[in-house]
């Protein structure tokens, strides 16, 4: 637990990413369970969501 306090501490920006992207992934996950994707089109759209994320906190601990 001390370990992952410590890279909180020390890597703001790609913590908060991880965490949003995790969210991100599950959500969009839920949201899409009954589209049809093929595994390309799942993985292009995780990819891209997880991009997103990391952008978004990059973007939100700019100051």
């Amino acid at each position: 637990m001390k370990k992952l306090l410590r890279f909180w501490d020390r890597h703001p920006v790609w913590s908060s990413g991880v965490l949003l992207a995790v969210g991100m992934v599950i959500i969009l996950a839920w949201a899409a369970k009954d589209v049809g994707f093929t595994p390309s089109q799942w993985a292009a759209l995780i990819a891209a969501t997880v991009a997103l994320a990391f952008l978004s906190a990059w973007i939100i601990n700019w100051e």
